[in-house]
């Protein structure tokens, strides 16, 4: 077998495979002798099937097939021994390829397109410029925090009266005009409603100081803001509770009330561990280091985010095989279409552009991903998704297991170890510009956005 490269500019050659008799011959014989074991031929006993017979029904395929595993293992035996940078995969050639005749022919020639990276050098230094945000933690944020977590480890009481914010339990039933119940109206043995979702302030009075025991009268559509509501209370389909215009008794059966926690060494074991603190001082100021770690998680971001942009900007004369790229989105992804391609190929590009800089400032920089750090980033992103729950002392075996389960999803470790060595590389830009630190307000912090 021979395999000639014709380099047609910096970024596109032309791999010409020549394949003899002698490279897939011994593979066919092997396969038609494997067919011969296994095809159920009427007239043949199994494995006595004539290989004559076998060679005629299945040849052209068998030689299609062991040709078709020979050139793969030619094309990528190549590329790896002569340590080719390509882009995307090898793709058959469209203008000199000739026909190709696996019935009559011995010897076949393939010609396959490839895009090699382009070489490009990445300078940093001082020169270079990116700002670091400091967002500001105020009292405010943290009051509200403080008021957040005192409202998520609260408590649920029986009473005997409503007040506003409770959850009622009850029967309902459909009234008449003239309030009496309605024997073919709607009945509800097990309806839930709380005062303060009504939109209507005579309904939401009606309940209000209402006793356990007691019954109300209120209207359903005068009550809430939707149709979908009212289906949901009273359990109908939304088409029909629109035409559901009557009052209703309500038998009021339990009245549950939620009070916040106090802020006490109780909310303090519940937020953060038993014993890790002690004080409402204590408590308030561990509650801004979280705001703070969490704020330090979306400047980091931001930071990226510039950090691309940067590199990208500094990428702006380096050609990319823009032709052969396009053919490879469209012959390896069927569900795109070339009006979305032209749409989206421009960040494509700067994506492309991002991954290849990425990677020559790892390379340059030794920076390598072991499976500590994959295993680190699943942990910090487990301890990201529970901290959005309010959980931010969440035991280390917890996290664990919880990181564990997530790499274990598809394609979760290859985007992980991407990620990681994503934050080594912002790393090393960090080190290698001029950082300037800038605190901002949250607010301000958001507009960057925008």
């Amino acid at each position: 077998m021979n395999v000639l490269r014709t380099d047609i500019d910096a970024t596109n050659a032309t791999l010409t495979i020549q394949v003899a008799e002698a490279d897939y011959s011994e593979r066919v014989e092997k396969t038609i002798k494997d067919y011969r074991k296994k095809v159920n031929v009427p007239g043949f006993r199994p494995g006595m099937v004539p290989v004559g017979l076998i060679r005629k029904m299945y040849g052209r395929g068998i030689v299609a097939d062991e040709i078709n595993r020979v050139l793969q293992e030619a094309l990528f035996n190549y590329i790896r021994e002569n340590n080719l940078d390509i882009l995307g995969e090898p793709l058959p050639n469209e203008t000199e390829q000739k026909a190709v005749d696996f019935e009559n022919d011995k010897e076949f020639e393939f010609k396959f397109d490839i895009a090699i990276a382009p070489e490009f050098e990445i300078t940093l230094n001082k020169k270079d410029s990116l700002k670091c945000y400091d967002i500001a933690v105020t009292e405010k944020m943290i009051d509200d925090q403080v008021k957040n977590y005192a409202g998520r480890f609260g408590s649920y009481t029986q009473t005997e009266e409503v007040t506003e914010k409770d959850v009622i339990k009850g029967s309902m039933l459909e009234l008449n005009a003239d309030g009496s119940v309605n024997e073919g109206g709607i009945k509800v043995d097990d309806a839930v409603v709380s005062p303060a979702y009504m939109k209507d302030e005579e309904q939401k009075r009606a309940f209000v100081g209402a006793k356990k025991g007691s019954v109300v009268v209120f209207n359903p559509q005068k009550a809430f803001a939707n149709e979908a509501e009212v289906a949901s209370m009273l359990k109908i389909a939304k088409d029909r509770a629109k035409d559901v215009t009557a009052d209703f008794s309500f038998e009021i059966k339990s009245i549950t009330h939620y009070e916040e926690s106090p802020v006490d060494q109780t909310l303090f074991d519940k937020v953060y561990g038993e014993g890790k603190v002690t004080t409402e001082e204590e408590f308030r100021k561990k509650v801004a280091e979280g705001i703070k770690g969490s704020y330090k998680l979306d400047s980091d971001y931001k930071f990226g985010i510039d950090a691309k942009a940067l590199i990208v900007k500094k990428m702006d004369k380096v050609v990319l095989p823009e032709a052969f790229l396009k053919r490879w989105v469209l012959a390896t992804n069927e569900k795109m279409t070339e009006e979305t391609l032209e749409r989206e190929f421009g960040a494509m590009i700067e994506d492309l552009k991002w991954y290849l800089a990425k990677n020559k400032i790892a390379k340059a920089n030794g920076l390598k991903v072991e499976a500590s750090d994959i295993e680190a980033y699943a942990r910090k992103m487990a301890q990201i998704q529970f901290a959005q729950y309010g959980m931010t002392s969440v035991p280390d075996d917890v996290l664990d297991n919880f990181a564990k389960d997530m790499l274990k999803k598809e394609n979760a470790a290859q985007n992980m170890a991407e990620k990681a060595l994503e934050e080594k590389v912002f790393e090393v830009v960090k080190n290698s510009v001029k950082v300037a630190e800038q605190e901002v307000s949250v607010e301000d912090f958001n507009k960057l956005f925008e």
